[in-house]
């Protein structure tokens, strides 16, 4: 019995190295190791109590359980840790340089907005200053990318998202339209409006407990994506606002921010915005 006991191994850290080496992935099998070694010595480096570790498993669990088909709360999450930019950082690297900068997708992406028309309205309740937005979307030659999708979402003008009001009926300030043989787009938002993620589940306790700002810039989302190109995650941040260099998800990007100019008097709109984006080759 003594000799059994004695070959127990002692070192957890190398035991669970050795408990993935039979993995045939080599690639999961990469990121995991690099996983375990890091949070070990996470654990190590604070001198982690048993209670402190229980709590942090209480704020996981509350995370994942503030979750649903309408909000991500690991994605918000991840985007105040400045986890989502970081990742992006390392997928974009190499890039050409005249390719269009990525920003947080962020956790109010939904897969149920409407195909609108060219010039259509995203804004179908109007609470805002309107703003007629147009572009084109370009490869990296210059050239235009015809058929690609341009999805775009944000916030109303009292900076909620539509996932956020319990009486949501259907999808608002949100929808897609695909580019015309020269490449442009065009459509109606409104103008959008700094505003704080939501502070009501687990992140916002965190930040709060941190003393950090909960505040986003003005911004409006859009994602692209087309056959033989790369998908681009970005958004236009609105010239003057107050919190570009406060970011509480760090996504705020210089060649991403833009100014509203207003429409004139005789204009359907109050305010227009005109934007490219450059893809990469996939």
């Amino acid at each position: 019995m003594a000799d059994t006991i004695s070959t127990i191994p002692t070192d957890v850290t190398a035991q669970t190295l050795r408990s993935l080496e039979s993995c045939d992935d080599p690639r999961l099998r990469e990121i995991v190791a690099s996983l375990v070694r890091h949070l070990h010595a996470f654990v190590r480096e604070v001198r982690l109590t048993p209670d402190e570790w229980m709590r942090g498993i209480d704020f996981l669990t509350r995370t994942g359980q503030k979750c649903d088909a309408l909000r991500q709360e690991f994605i918000l999450l991840s985007d105040t840790l400045g986890v989502s930019m970081t990742v992006d950082d390392v997928a974009h690297e190499g890039l050409p340089a005249n390719v269009t900068e990525s920003s947080a997708l962020g956790p109010f992406y939904t897969d149920d907005a409407p195909e609108i028309a060219p010039g259509g309205t995203i804004a179908r309740s109007g609470k805002g200053e309107s703003v007629r937005v147009r572009g084109r979307v370009l490869d990296t030659r210059g050239a235009p990318v015809r058929g690609a999708l341009v999805e775009t979402w944000e916030t109303d003008g009292e900076g909620r998202y539509d996932t956020q009001y319990a009486e949501r009926a259907e999808p608002d300030y949100r929808g897609y339209l695909r580019t015309d043989a020269r490449g442009s787009f065009e459509f109606v938002a409104v103008k959008p409006v700094s505003y704080s993620i939501p502070v009501d589940g687990p992140v916002g306790e965190m930040l709060l407990a941190l003393g950090r700002g909960t505040m986003r810039p003005a911004h409006l989302h859009v994602k692209l994506s087309a056959p033989g190109y790369r998908t681009l995650a970005t958004s236009i941040y609105s010239a003057g606002d107050p919190y570009l260099s406060c970011d509480a998800v760090f996504a705020a990007k210089a060649s991403l921010v833009e100014p509203y100019v207003p429409a004139g008097d005789a204009a359907a709109t109050r305010w227009t915005l005109e934007r490219d984006f450059v893809l990469a080759d996939a």
